[in-house]
């Protein structure tokens, strides 16, 4: 039998490795940006055409590479960084593995111009997909500037993958804002196609965080800090009022590298207990210093996701730091943006050692959660309990004698017409086959969807006018998203146009939608973009999203004829059976099934 295993050629391997590191252009500005700050930049420029399809340019003013640096560093796993594997515990930079830029040059044309300050002339090199084509002298600033032209050019299935240019281009400033927050010391600047979206100068932390989300932030900042033996604790909270109805503006770092821990979110959110509204998220952007011997960030192809050796300590003490911050801020005077972050005051000594109150704190917090949870369920059993009492009780009528009561028509009670709400969450009918219970807010996401699908195929629907327009402020990234998809929002109902630097004026919003103008447009673009990855078209994801912030929520106590209206039009959808995202609208309780509970 002949030997069938052959190793692959060098250029399939890079496109494989490619697939890993470079999944859209976003991955590719974060590479290129990390690099320029591990090169010791104090200027970053990034700028992006099409959505970085057509052109990523960065242009650094750092240390820059030899002539041999430059053609080594497009060899995979070529670093400067790692030289035994127990330096993978010692890490300070950014990159480390030696994948970024021949991934990059794998799947696109690209060309690198280089020099060392003590140079005179740089180097000049011109790739395409991994095929050096040119490299030779060439006068340029010292520094480094990598073009990335036509990204997955010879890979047509990946560049069909990719999303709208909005999408793209909000996925590529969510990186640029990252990167910008953990590196307030350096300068950046993002340019789309011929527009500066930002250029922010060098600065303190508070100031970073007011250029890049506006001037509302100014006023609302909560200062946060904290240390102990194991790790310290900077940055800022948001006071709750600036919480808003969409995830994004969260961040966490770990020695200054953006990571994503549902577990640190939940502690940070934690501490706010009783301070927000339901569904409501708050600002923060938390730096994290820890030994790096304590983490493992070699766990993830972005390093997006890392592993401490002691999570429980680590949660309570960002629990903790963000806990304490809030209760010191209504003591506190108002933030001033002319003092540094780091020159908070404690408002008392501890007498206990950091370590030792940490570890108090975590298990007072855990005791306490605890019992928290079992007075719920108690609260949760009583109110059941004299819920059933109530609805169980028998009406009583009285009827005083009297010529007028005997032509008083007592009107059916909903159950007895077969139709009721339950729970208020639930629609309870009678059906020839049984019982049916129709989730209300599923069936109603599914009525919206038809709804707005139609409208944005062509049938444009109506819109109330506001009798008192809103602004609304958005990041960079949201107000090209909705200039981009300006008709089919506007098909869907809203009236709206443009007040300024990315804020909007809304003058209208669909018809027979009870809500906030704001809040459901913001939320409308919040919910688009989580649901950006399920790789919908536009108009169903638009659509969807919609439905989902428009439809009637559990809980939501509705009317008889309310319930005629959803159940009739829930049936009359193509597939009433479930919602756009796959849940079940309805579950029917056979009379069969129903029969063997009475052993008929």
């Amino acid at each position: 039998m002949p030997d069938i295993i052959q190793l692959l050629p060098d250029s399939i391997a890079n496109q494989i490795a490619a697939g890993e590191v470079v999944q859209r252009p976003a991955s590719a500005v974060k590479e290129l940006m990390e690099n320029a700050i591990d090169a010791g930049a104090t200027s970053i420029k990034l700028i992006i055409k099409e959505a970085g399809k057509t052109l990523i340019q960065v242009i650094d003013n750092g240390q820059g590479m030899s002539e041999t640096d430059a053609r080594m560093s497009l060899e995979r796993h070529a670093t400067s960084k790692i030289r035994t594997a127990d330096d993978l515990f010692r890490l300070h930079t950014m990159g480390f593995r030696g994948e970024a830029l021949p991934s990059i040059a794998a799947v696109s044309q690209m060309e690198m111009k280089t020099r060392l300050a003590s140079e005179e002339l740089g180097t000049l090199l011109v790739v395409e997909a991994s095929d050096i084509k040119k490299q030779e002298p060439v006068a340029t600033e010292k520094g480094t500037n990598i073009s990335v032209k036509n990204l997955f050019f010879n890979i047509p299935a990946r560049r069909n993958f990719l999303k709208s240019n909005g999408v793209e281009m909000s996925h590529i400033t969510d990186e640029f804002i990252r990167l910008a927050l953990a590196h307030s010391h350096i300068s950046f600047s993002l340019i789309q196609q011929e527009d500066i979206l930002y250029d922010i100068p060098p600065s303190k932390l508070s100031q970073r965080i007011v250029s890049l989300f506006g001037k509302t932030y100014q006023s609302q900042l909560v200062p946060v800090q904290e240390e102990t033996s194991l790790l310290k604790v900077t940055g800022y909270t948001g006071r709750p009022e600036l919480a808003k109805k969409k995830r994004g503006e969260q961040f966490i770092f770990v020695n200054n590298r953006f990571i994503r821990s549902n577990y640190l979110s939940y502690a940070i959110t934690s501490a706010y207990e009783g301070l927000l509204q339901e569904n409501s998220f708050p600002f923060y952007a938390l730096f994290i210093e820890i030994n790096p011997k304590h983490i493992d960030v070699n766990v993830h192809p972005t390093k997006t996701e890392i592993k401490f050796d002691d999570e429980r300590t680590v949660y309570g003490v960002v629990w903790s730091a963000v806990k304490q911050a809030l209760g010191t801020h209504s003591l506190a005077p108002a933030l001033d943006f002319s003092d540094d972050v780091n020159l908070v005051s404690k408002l008392s000594a501890q007498p206990l050692s950091r370590d030792q109150y940490y570890a108090e704190q975590f298990s007072t917090l855990n005791k306490t959660t605890l019992q928290n949870w079992e007075k719920l369920f108690e609260q949760e059993s009583v109110s059941s309990k004299l819920i059933d009492q109530k609805n169980t009780e028998p009406k009583i009528t009285y009827r005083v004698e009297s010529s007028i009561n005997q032509s008083l028509q007592v009107p059916e009670r909903e159950e007895e017409k077969g139709l009721f709400q339950f729970q208020q969450k639930f629609i309870v009918r009678a059906s020839r086959h049984g019982i049916m219970l129709i989730d209300q807010q599923a069936a109603h996401e599914r009525v919206l969807f038809e709804k707005y699908l139609l409208q944005l195929k062509g049938v444009p629907g109506n819109s109330q006018q506001s009798l008192f327009p809103q602004t609304l402020t958005l990041s960079a990234p949201d107000f090209a998203l909705v200039m981009e998809m300006e008709k089919e929002i506007c098909a869907l109902g809203f009236r709206f146009e443009v007040f300024g630097k990315n804020t909007l004026l809304i003058s209208g919003m669909p018809a027979e939608i009870l809500s906030n103008e704001k809040e459901l447009f913001e939320g409308l673009i919040g919910q688009f973009k989580n649901q950006a990855e399920l790789h919908l078209p536009l108009r169903e994801n638009l659509a969807q999203a919609l439905a989902k912030r428009a439809s009637i929520k559990a809980g939501q106590k509705i009317t008889a004829e309310e319930m005629e209206s959803l159940t009739g039009s829930l049936f009359a959808c193509p597939n009433p059976n479930f919602t756009p995202d796959g849940r079940p609208t309805f579950f029917l309780l056979d009379s069969s099934k129903i029969e063997s509970y009475f052993s008929r």
